[in-house]
């Protein structure tokens, strides 16, 4: 028989929050994502505004936008899932489009031309992300998961 757990053996819980939602693949749906994920964040307690917000702001709307321009498949929607799991905020966007793949993370990518209206996104997750992949999505489609670790203070209850 094992006797009961001490003070000091216990863990604090864990709290994961979820936010789930489809969106339509037009550019007023990539807009909302990002509203949406913002007002979730900031019910949360990661303030609107803050440097976290911000950062989670850039990400949400980056990789919605790609799921619209480069992901889209007429009628199909795209989703996304943002996740704060103790101190580290998951930011997942999937759409239904799995033959066009951007390349992966940490590989050799070049800027694009100074003029260039497009072809910068995926270096801005590079460069705001603290860790990001792409994954498979079954039954089709790929999901891009990027992931910002949070500063220790601010106003987190429960974490």
């Amino acid at each position: 028989m094992t006797p009961p757990p001490t003070p000091t053996d216990r863990q604090a819980p864990v709290t994961v929050r979820v936010f789930t939602r489809r969106f339509s693949s037009t550019p007023h749906g990539a807009r909302l994502a990002r509203r949406l994920a913002l007002y979730q964040l900031d019910a949360w307690g990661v303030p609107y505004g803050s440097e976290a917000s911000d950062t989670a702001a850039l990400l949400v709307a980056e990789l919605a936008a790609n799921a619209v321009t480069h992901g889209r498949v007429p009628g199909r929607d795209f989703e996304v899932v943002v996740k704060l799991v103790g101190r580290t905020l998951c930011v997942e966007v999937s759409d239904t489009l799995g033959e066009r793949r951007p390349p992966a993370p940490g590989s050799a990518r070049t800027a694009p031309p100074p003029l260039a209206e497009t072809g910068r996104g995926l270096l801005l997750v590079e460069a705001l992300a603290d860790r990001w992949e792409i994954l498979d999505r079954l039954p089709v489609g790929k999901t891009v998961v990027a992931e910002l670790d949070l500063p220790a203070r601010g106003r987190l209850p429960g974490l």
